[in-house]
């Protein structure tokens, strides 16, 4: 039988709480570490435990890192939503199962392999306990998926080593276990009738495997933020403590923390403690998602119209939740990017995959300081809680970027010290820290009613002097934030926009449409205010198709806005049930309004 190589997705369902995510961790270490380009999706429920729960790992030869609508081996371990994995899996396709559960015999489907296997009964030998031996199930399909798809055995052994690397008893343990699953594959499971294989690959030599929040707070890291204040919510939640733990490692001198990590009653408390860092001299930052964002509004304001630097990262989820916390979504680019009451525009990063992860997560507290307010860079589930590969993360070579920070020296030079006053014509005024020993230096911290000499006012003319400064700052916000990335076919007339992880199925999609003769070219969207790229790239197109994952299109609608003449070309492409982002939804969207007609 003629076989598939490197180009199917493997799908686990489990219940979540019976120690599955480390058998699938193995899984996905051990085909990255085959040199095989792999996306890992984790698709979990918000409960404790007892729900069902998902894995995905697609392997691709071309590397796409966006989930895949089709599940070719399934492993159906969760007797709840058996009959759910049977339907999933595609024509052609191979499962697994449980055969205390449901026996082969069983099985409707004439159209795929199935192989019932004796999971739990594998693992009794080396687990007498029988919660032990529950966990221990999971490693014995591990064994089975590594002989049925020929994965290289060491390379299995390796991974599980360094998934368990503290416990050398507990090594061993999985070990056992997964070579007792392989060994009864080895002697039951006919390999030959599975029309799928893993192949040895380079494409993942030199790269990392590495969850988008870890990747995300070695950015806030090397960016220089001391000052970390937070209350738990997912999907945010493991981005603040990789960074207390990276904190804890690199900024600790003996016994005493260079850093503070404090977790406030609320989110709303979590922002004040970080404006107030920010006020004094600190890198300060907090972490949320959309529920957190909405209670965060009036200090959002006040940052604003203070201008105090302050860095905001918002991992989106569905919202509001409790019903969908563990799903992701982009619903939150208009509420970050308004956030607060009165005229308020905040400055948003919008990263795409691990390495702008990185990269914006340090970018944000140089920004934060050059403009002297909040800085929101917005990312999501799917980034922050999934595992990407991608290239080496570069060590900063340049400094810190501090802003129109007086000292005493340059307060010395000065007749007067005006807080809010635009000296240098650009809408950003120059601040001094608190302790600075000069008369100088002192100022009041105002919100919106203020002079340019932080006096208190309700003047009519010196409120919109205030809102107008601000505004121009924001606008010229553009000369230091991410311009936009532009790809695809540069004859093309028709137009993609996207941002964020979304863009991992526009490259699958853009490619899927070439082949029916389509072509496109796209946008990468970096950073709100928009840049004037977006305004030549609507122009430049017959049809412009936004894709986003929220259910109104609020990127698009943003751009109307921009390209008020133009916005008759603005077409939404979008998908909000809450996975990840496929290549299907975008193909669709496109092909389905290229019969619309076309306004000017």
């Amino acid at each position: 039988m003629a076989s598939t190589v490197n180009n199917f997705t493997i799908a686990v369902g489990t219940v979540n709480g019976t120690g599955s995510a480390s058998s699938n961790a193995v899984l996905a270490k051990s085909l990255f570490r085959m040199g095989v380009p792999v996306a890992a999706k984790n698709l979990f429920p918000s409960n404790i435990a007892g729900l069902p729960t998902w894995f995905l790992i697609r392997l691709t030869e071309e590397g796409y890192q966006c989930r895949s609508e089709n599940r070719e081996v399934v492993v159906a371990m969760n007797p709840s939503t058996l009959v759910e994995d049977i339907a999933s899996v595609a024509p052609g396709g191979v499962l697994l199962l449980d055969e205390s559960v449901r026996k082969k015999e069983d099985i409707e489907r004439d159209d795929i392999t199935c192989f019932a296997v004796p999971f739990v009964e594998i693992s009794r030998e080396h687990a007498p306990d029988v919660r032990l031996r529950k966990l221990l199930a999971n490693m014995v399909y591990v064994g089975v998926v590594s002989h049925l798809l020929d994965l290289d055995k060491d390379t299995v052994m390796e991974a599980i080593a360094d998934q368990f690397s503290k416990k050398e008893k507990v090594v061993s343990l999985n070990q056992k276990v997964v070579q007792a699953g392989m060994d009864y594959a080895a002697e039951h499971l006919d390999r030959s009738t599975v029309p799928f294989k893993v192949e040895v690959r380079e494409q993942s030599e030199k790269k990392l495997f590495i969850e988008g929040n870890t990747s995300m707070a070695m950015g806030a890291l090397m960016g220089g933020c001391t000052v970390v204040a937070w209350y738990p919510i997912t999907p945010s939640s493991g981005f603040c403590e990789e960074f207390i733990r990276l904190a804890t490692e690199y900024r600790t001198d003996g016994e005493e923390k260079r850093f503070a990590d404090v977790q406030a009653e609320d989110e709303l408390a979590s922002l004040g403690l970080v404006l107030g860092a920010g006020w004094a001299g600190a890198r300060a930052m907090t972490a949320t998602a959309g529920p957190g964002i909405a209670l965060m509004g009036e200090f959002a304001g006040f940052g604003y119209y203070a201008e105090i630097p302050a860095v905001i990262f918002d991992v989106q989820r569905v919202g509001p939740s409790t019903g969908m916390p563990t799903r992701t979504q982009q619903s939150d680019v208009q509420l970050c990017a308004h956030l607060s009451h009165g005229d308020t525009e905040h400055v948003l990063l919008l990263p795409s995959g691990p390495e702008e992860l990185y990269e914006f997560g340090q970018l944000a507290f140089d920004l934060a300081e050059r403009l002297q307010t909040p800085i929101f860079v917005l990312t999501d589930l799917d980034m922050g809680m999934n595992s990407w590969m991608c290239k080496p993360l570069e060590y900063p070579e340049k400094g810190f970027d501090r802003g129109k920070v007086l000292d005493m020296e340059g307060l010395k030079k000065m007749e007067s010290f005006n807080r809010y006053k635009d000296v240098d014509d650009d809408g950003i005024p120059y601040r001094t820290l608190p302790g600075t020993p000069h008369p100088l230096a002192p100022y009041f911290t105002r919100g919106s009613g203020h002079t340019t000499a932080a006096e208190y006012t309700e003047d009519p003319v010196e409120y919109q002097e205030v809102v107008d400064r601000i505004k121009k700052k924001i606008e010229g916000s553009v000369q230091w934030t991410p311009a936009p990335v532009e790809g695809g076919d540069a004859k093309a007339d028709l137009g993609i926009l996207h941002f964020g992880s979304t863009s991992f199925a526009v490259e699958e999609a853009m490619n899927l449409l070439s082949a029916e003769g389509i072509e496109t070219r796209d946008l990468r969207i970096r950073a709100f205010p928009l840049h004037d790229e977006v305004v030549e790239f609507v122009q430049s197109c017959k049809v412009v198709f936004v894709a986003e994952q929220n259910r109104d299109g609020q990127l698009a609608d943003l751009v109307r806005l921009k390209v008020p003449g133009s916005a008759g070309k603005i077409k939404k492409v979008l998908y909000y049930g809450g996975l990840p982002m496929a290549a299907g939804p975008i193909v669709e969207g496109v092909k389905a309004n290229l019969e619309e007609p076309v306004r000017a």
